[in-house]
């Protein structure tokens, strides 16, 4: 048993995790590869559009890479911002405290606390998943994490103007109420196979 301990011979203390979650700021390797295996996939998309815009002529490629030089631009200035949160926040956020009360063994508490972070995350996916990819460095547990995705895909608040301007106060309401139990739901089921399997 004394192979297991450190040097000091005192067991290494709990953070809390239980879902095999990083908790030095280091990406897992399953997760590099399947950053490695998205960026393959879609470049590999992204040649066999620009052969195909090629294949129908030279003024429909060139049109391509018009616009998507100014998609380019517009998003610059959002990517730069979000990468300067993300690299800041991963090394302010303090890993202790979001461990007790975001991870792998916050429970309800965690989930709920998760869930309300996520209604009221303003702005697009660009926002919302590096915000997720820090709390998981961070310490956040994985229930607790798809609580919050899934918060932000429903019910974010940041959405609720352009809605109800569209369709109206009442079914807004009755959209919210008919589906604010599912962030909680969705971070127990999360928790749960968690269990089971490591993710």
């Amino acid at each position: 048993m004394s192979d297991n301990l450190p040097a000091n011979g005192e067991p290494a203390p709990d953070d809390g995790r239980s879902d095999g979650a990083p908790t030095d700021g280091a990406p897992l390797p399953e997760q590099m590869n399947s950053l490695d295996i998205s960026t393959t996939l879609i470049l590999a998309l992204a040649g066999i559009l620009i052969l195909i815009a090629l294949f129908q002529g030279r003024e429909t490629a060139l049109a391509g890479f018009r616009a998507s030089w100014s998609t380019a631009v517009d998003l610059v200035p959002l990517l730069l911002g979000v990468f300067i949160i993300v690299g800041f926040a991963d090394q302010l956020l303090p890993k202790e405290l979001i461990a007790e009360w975001l991870g792998g063994e916050s429970g309800l508490r965690g989930i709920l606390i998760a869930s309300v972070i996520g209604i009221l995350t303003p702005g697009g996916p660009f926002v919302s998943y590096p915000l997720v990819a820090t709390l998981y460095r961070a310490g956040a547990g994985i229930g607790p994490l798809v609580a919050f995705v899934t918060a932000w895909a429903l019910g974010s608040i940041s959405r609720l103007p352009l809605e109800i301007g569209i369709v109206g106060v009442r079914l807004t309401a009755i959209r919210l109420a008919s589906s604010i139990i599912f962030p909680p739901f969705a971070g127990f089921i999360a928790s749960a196979i968690t269990r089971f399997i490591k993710v």
